[in-house]
């Protein structure tokens, strides 16, 4: 299986541990990953304009680093989005790259998606989780899983066995 995480961090560090612990376990399974890390890309938001669905055919009047993302959702069996928790949601980097989705409607071959979200601070998840499931419902993705870290969990042996482990049940 091909997967593809979208790490919404602008930060090396805030989600560093849990992409790899997930990546490490899935690499273990025989599947691929690849990061793109969307965080520290140059990703405008959906303007709306309606350019892909005429005369775009598909493809967003915008250029800019989601040129470099769009092959991955188009191409990748599962799509896993990694973020911290910025103001009780995902980034907002992470947010346009799903966004600029609108353009295709849904990943063509994604069939799971999986949420890794990290916090410093306890119990700030809600709205990331509910932004990710109503994604998962829209396009019909089998949500596989979600994992929340915060504080010390974030870098906690346990926490990131967990997520290890759930990666090679893939």
């Amino acid at each position: 299986m091909k997967i593809t995480i979208l790490n919404g961090s602008p930060r090396k560090e805030n989600t560093a541990a849990l992409v790899e612990a997930f990546k490490e376990g899935a690499e273990a399974a025989g599947h691929v990953v690849d990061i793109l890390h969307v965080g520290r890309m140059k990703i405008a938001g959906c303007l709306g304009c309606e350019y892909c669905h005429g005369k775009g055919e598909g493809k967003c009047i915008q250029k800019d680093d989601m040129e470099k993302v769009m092959p991955a959702y188009l191409n990748s069996d599962m799509v896993v989005f990694a973020s911290p928790i910025y103001y009780f949601d995902m980034t907002a980097q992470l947010a346009a790259a799903i966004q600029r989705v609108y353009c295709i409607g849904k990943p063509a071959k994604a069939t799971k998606a999986a949420l890794l979200l990290s916090s410093a601070s306890p119990n700030p998840f809600d709205g990331a989780i509910a932004s990710y499931k109503g994604i998962c419902a829209f396009t019909g993705i089998e949500n596989a899983g979600i994992f929340t870290a915060a504080g010390d969990e974030n870098k906690s042996e346990a926490k990131l066995a967990e997520i290890r482990d759930f990666a090679k049940t893939l």
